[in-house]
C-alpha cells in the first residue's frame, strides 16, 4: 500500500519516474526518503503500519483489507496528526500527497499517521473516523497524546479533514470522540462550513484547474467572519497536487501550517 492500490493511476518503472494522476512536482529525492525512512524503521523492529479493522471486520468486508495506517512515529508522548492524500477518492495518492507531510511533522517531533482508506466519499470518512478511533484507544501503546489533534489533507483528503471537523467522528461511525484541535487543507474547492468548525489553515495553487483559490479564500474569510481562526495562502504558478511544493513558491507552508497548529495548542 506504499503506492495505490488501483495500479492504473500510477506509473513509472522507478522511484524517479513516479507519476500519479492529478498530482504535480513529485520530488523523487523525496519519495527516495520516505522508503527508505520506511525500511530503516521496520529494519530497526518498529512498528510502520497499523490495522485499523479486526480480521473479522475485514473478512466481512474485504474492501477494508486495504485500509490502515502508516506510522511515522515522532516524540514518544507528543501530540499526533492525521495526513490524507488525495486522488479524487478513487484512489489514495499517499507518496505525493500525505507520506511526505507525515514524515516532515515526524522530524518536527510530532507522531504522524498516514491513512491509507476506501476510496468514495462516504467509506473515506468512516475509515477516517475509524482510524481516530484506533488511536484514541490506543494511545498508550502508539505513545502520542490525544489532546489538540490534527487532521490534514489534500484535495479529497482535504474534504475528509474539513468533514471530520465539521461533523465529528460520531457521524461516521467512530463514536464520541473530540473534534480536531487544527484542519490543515490543500487544494478543495469545498464551500461548506459550521460556526462550531475547529480552527482552519488552507493553502492552493493559483493556477489550480480543480481548487479554485477563490472558492477557497471565500469560505476561509466566511469562516474567520464567523470567529472561527483561519489561515489561508495562495501561491502563484501552481497548479493542482504540489504536496509540501519543494522547489516552487510554496516550498517551506508546512512551517506555516504547523505554526497555525501549535497556536492552537496554546489556547
Amino acid at each position: 500500500m506504499l503506492f495505490p492500490v488501483e495500479d492504473a493511476y500510477y506509473s513509472g518503472d522507478t522511484l524517479e519516474e513516479l507519476q500519479l494522476t492529478y498530482y504535480s512536482h513529485i520530488d523523487p529525492d523525496e519519495t527516495v526518503e520516505i522508503v527508505n525512512t520506511l525500511r530503516e524503521r521496520a529494519a530497526d523492529g518498529q512498528t510502520i503500519f497499523y490495522d485499523i479493522y479486526t480480521d473479522e471486520e475485514k473478512a466481512a468486508d474485504p474492501a477494508k483489507e486495504d485500509t490502515g495506517l502508516f506510522f511515522f512515529k515522532g516524540i514518544p508522548g507528543e501530540k499526533f496528526a492525521i495526513c490524507n492524500a488525495g486522488g479524487a477518492f478513487a484512489y489514495v495518492g499517499a507518496m505525493q500527497d500525505s507520506f511526505p507531510h507525515a514524515l516532515e511533522l515526524s522530524k518536527k517531533g510530532y507522531n504522524a499517521f498516514a491513512l491509507i482508506y476506501r476510496p468514495g466519499a462516504q467509506t473515506a470518512c468512516e475509515d477516517l473516523a475509524r482510524a481516530i478511533r484506533f488511536i484514541f484507544d490506543h494511545a498508550d501503546e502508539l505513545e502520542v497524546e490525544t489532546d489538540c489533534y490534527s487532521l490534514w489533507g489534500g484535495s479529497a483528503g482535504a474534504r475528509m479533514a474539513a468533514w471530520l471537523g465539521s461533523y465529528g467522528a460520531e457521524a461516521f461511525g467512530g463514536g464520541d470522540l473530540p473534534r480536531p484541535g487544527a484542519v490543515i487543507m490543500q487544494y478543495t474547492g469545498l464551500s461548506e462550513y459550521f460556526e462550531s468548525d475547529p480552527p482552519t489553515y488552507a493553502c492552493v495553487g493559483d493556477r489550480d484547474g480543480i481548487a479554485n483559490w477563490r472558492v477557497m479564500q471565500a469560505r476561509l474569510e466566511a469562516m474567520q467572519q464567523a470567529g472561527i481562526d483561519t489561515e489561508f495562502h495562495v501561491y502563484s504558478g501552481l497548479g493542482h497536487g504540489f504536496g509540501l511544493g519543494t522547489g516552487t513558491s510554496a516550498e517551506g507552508w508546512i512551517n506555516d501550517a504547523v505554526s497555525f497548529w501549535e497556536q492552537q495548542m496554546k489556547k
